[in-house]
């Protein structure tokens, strides 16, 4: 158990920093995209079925760049919270409320936050941020999958987060975002898979509600 705490730590500690991929495209293949551009229509696409997101529920893994691993839940509510809940066993909780990011450790009962704008997930989750204006077209080797990359270069410190999506009729905007890949500013990454997505599910706004571990606990 102690093992698994700590690889908790490692992997969620970075605040849900990730390189993602999906089952068809290696972490290389994405690294390296130096091919032809993709046509700039994707972009707007890929904007607009992000937007088109009002909630979604899917499993997700999540692997640190040693090739670590953990499982979970992700719910997310637009506009700006999502809650990334680890299977049994893993005291850790990531959840966003709207405004922050916060990263609650319950086996020795911390927590930190960071608003969402200085996290890469700012472009999942902040309103707020240009996708369009700070985002690009990156290829890959498959015509069904569009990538964006999305980076302030005004404020490194936001970090990178490349998104990539599946073309899927049924999905939001005819694009299923299937995984996110983003690399904070201490060069933490991370890597999300989704699977099993769900959308229009019914999210009440306390799913993104925690428990404080600083408080004392009522006896």
């Amino acid at each position: 158990m102690n093992t698994l705490i700590s690889k908790a730590r490692i992997i969620a500690g970075a605040a849900a920093s990730a390189a993602l991929v999906v089952s068809a495209i290696t972490p290389a293949a994405v690294s390296a995209q130096v091919q032809a551009p993709a046509p700039q229509g994707d972009l707007a696409q890929a904007v607009a079925a992000l937007r088109a997101i009002s909630t979604m529920r899917a499993d997700f893994i999540q692997t640190d760049r040693n090739g670590q691993r953990l499982g979970g839940v992700l719910t997310l509510k637009r506009p700006g919270k999502i809650r990334f809940q680890y299977e049994k066993g893993v005291p850790i909780l990531i959840v966003s409320d709207g405004s922050a990011l916060t990263f609650i450790d319950y086996s020795v009962r911390q927590l930190q936050r960071w608003p969402i704008k200085n996290s890469p997930l700012g472009a999942l989750l902040d309103p707020n941020r240009d996708v369009m204006k700070y985002g690009r077209l990156v290829s890959v080797d498959n015509l069904r999958v569009v990538g964006i990359e999305v980076r302030d270069k005004g404020h490194p410190e936001y970090g990178i987060i490349t998104m990539l999506f599946v073309r899927k009729a049924s999905a939001p905007g005819g694009l299923e975002l299937s995984s996110w890949a983003s690399l904070d500013s201490q060069n933490n990454r991370t890597i999300i898979t989704l699977s099993n997505q769900q959308y229009g599910v019914a999210v009440p706004d306390s799913t993104f509600r925690f428990n404080d571990p600083r408080l004392p606990t009522r006896r």
